[in-house]
C-alpha cells in the first residue's frame, strides 16, 4: 500500500518546485546584496540567510501537508478551526501589527516577521473548495447553495483592505471567483453572484475612497502611459524606468550572475517586487525563460489535476491553488512591465519573503496530496475493478461449466 502510495506522487511536480526555490534562493542572494548593505546596514547575505532558513522551514511545511490526506479538510471542524484561525489573525493585526510599507499586516515575533494575509489565501481556496464540493447537489439554488459561504469572503476582504492592502484583497477575489466559476454553477447563478458581490463591496469602496483613490495609487496608472514625461520619471515613473533599463540591458545572454548595475540603489525593492528584472538583467532571455516556463508548468500542471480528478473537492483545490500562483506570477511581471500597476506582489517561489514561501509550501502540499490521490485513483483502483471483473467473469463460466 505505502509503496504504491509513494509511486503516485507527482515527482515531476515536486522538482520543479525544488529547482525554482533553490533558483529563486541564488537570485535574492544577487539582488539583495548591495541593497543589504547600502539602504539597512546589514551584512551582505542577511537576505539570502532569513530566505534559506524559510526555504527549509518550508520544506518540512511542504512535507507534512503532501502526507496529510487533503479530504481530512472537509471534516466541519478542521473547516470551522480555519475559518476561526483566518478571522482572528486577521483582526489582531490591528490591536497587535506592524506597520510596513504604510499597511499595518505584519505580526513581528523578534526577528521573524509574518503576513497573516498570506496564509488566508490558501484558507480561502480550502474553506471554499470544500464548502461548494459539499453543495455540488444545489449548487445553483441561491441562497442555500451560492451564498453562505460568501459571508466568509466579504469579512476577509473587508479585514484586509481596512489595513490597508489593496492588492491581497484583489487577489483573494480573484481566487474566490475563480473557484465559484469552476464550482459547476450555471451562468446565470454566477451572474445574479457577481451582481450581488458589486453591491456587498461597494459600501467598503464609498468609506475606503479616500484611500483607494489617493493620489499615490492613480499616480501608478498615470504613469503606464508615459514613464518617461517630464515630472513623471523623476517621481512615479523612476521604478518603472529603472526596471526596464535591467531588463533590456540583459539581452540574450545577461550581464552575468551578480553583474546587475540597476540593482545598485536604482531599484528600490531588487530583491523582491523587482527580482525579475534583475534575473533578466544578469541572465538574460534564459533566465527569464525558466522562470516563466516553470511557473507555466506548475499552473498548467495544478489545473489539469483538476480536470482529471473525479473528487469536486480535490479538482476545486487544485484549480484553485494554481489560479493563485497564476494570478500572482501575471501582476508581478506586469507590473514590472508596465502592462500593469505595481502591487507589491512577490514573484511565487522567487521574490524574497518568508510568509510567501511558507504560504506557497503548504499550497503546493495540498496540490501535490491531491495529484498524489489522483494518480493512485487511476492507476491502482481501475486496475483493481478490472481484477475484480475478471474474477466475477471467471466465476461465472466456472458455474456455468
Amino acid at each position: 500500500m505505502l509503496k504504491k502510495i509513494l509511486k503516485s506522487y507527482d515527482y515531476s511536480l515536486i522538482i520543479v518546485v525544488v529547482l525554482l526555490a533553490i533558483f529563486g534562493l541564488v537570485m535574492v542572494y544577487s539582488a539583495s546584496m548591495v541593497t543589504a548593505i547600502q539602504r539597512y546596514g546589514f551584512e551582505s547575505d542577511h537576505f539570502f540567510v532569513r530566505q534559506k532558513i524559510f526555504l527549509l522551514a518550508g520544506a518540512l511545511v511542504f512535507i507534512f501537508f503532501a502526507l496529510v490526506p487533503y479530504k481530512l479538510y472537509l471534516n466541519n471542524k478542521v473547516l470551522g478551526t480555519i475559518v476561526l484561525l483566518s478571522l482572528i489573525s486577521l483582526l489582531g493585526i490591528f490591536k497587535f501589527g506592524t506597520v510596513a510599507g504604510n499597511a499595518q499586516s505584519w505580526y513581528e515575533f523578534g526577528p521573524l516577521r509574518l503576513q497573516p494575509s498570506e496564509f488566508v489565501k490558501v484558507a480561502v481556496i480550502v474553506y471554499l473548495s470544500a464548502v461548494y464540493a459539499k453543495k455540488q447537489p444545489y449548487i445553483n439554488q441561491f441562497n442555500q447553495g451560492v451564498l453562505p459561504p460568501l459571508a466568509f469572503i466579504v469579512m476577509v476582504c473587508a479585514l484586509v483592505a481596512l489595513q490597508p492592502d489593496f492588492g491581497t484583497t484583489a487577489i483573494i477575489v480573484m481566487i474566490a471567483g475563480m473557484i465559484i466559476v469552476s464550482s459547476g454553477m450555471n451562468f446565470k447563478t454566477i451572474i445574479k453572484l457577481a451582481l450581488l458581490g458589486l453591491i456587498l463591496f461597494s459600501p467598503f469602496v464609498f468609506i475606503l475612497k479616500d484611500e483607494i483613490f489617493s493620489m499615490e495609487r492613480l499616480e501608478r496608472f498615470s504613469v503606464l502611459t508615459n514613464p518617461f514625461a517630464d515630472g513623471v520619471a523623476e517621481d512615479g515613473g523612476y521604478h518603472l524606468i529603472n526596471s526596464y533599463y535591467a531588463i533590456g540591458s540583459g539581452g540574450i545572454n545577461g550581464l552575468g550572475l551578480g553583474q546587475s548595475v540597476q540593482k545598485l540603489g536604482y531599484l528600490p525593492e531588487p530583491h523582491t517586487d523587482f527580482i525579475m528584472a534583475i534575473i533578466a538583467e544578469e541572465l538574460g532571455v534564459f533566465g527569464v525563460a525558466f522562470v516563466i516556463l516553470s511557473l507555466g508548468f506548475i499552473v498548467l500542471k495544478g489545473i489539469f489535476i483538476g480536470l482529471k480528478g473525479k473528487d469536486p473537492f480535490g479538482s476545486l483545490l487544485a484549480i484553485g491553488i494554481s489560479g493563485m500562483i497564476g494570478i500572482q506570477t501575471f501582476i508581478n511581471l506586469a507590473g514590472i512591465s508596465g502592462i500593469f500597476p505595481l502591487m507589491g506582489i512577490p514573484l511565487p517561489f522567487v521574490s524574497y519573503g518568508g510568509s510567501s514561501l511558507l504560504q506557497l509550501s503548504i499550497a503546493m502540499g495540498i496540490l501535490v496530496n491531491v495529484s498524489m490521490f489522483v494518480n493512485y485513483e487511476k492507476k491502482y483502483k481501475s486496475n483493481e475493478k478490472e481484477g475484480l471483473k475478471v474474477v466475477t467473469n471467471k466465476t461465472r463460466n466456472s458455474f456455468r461449466a
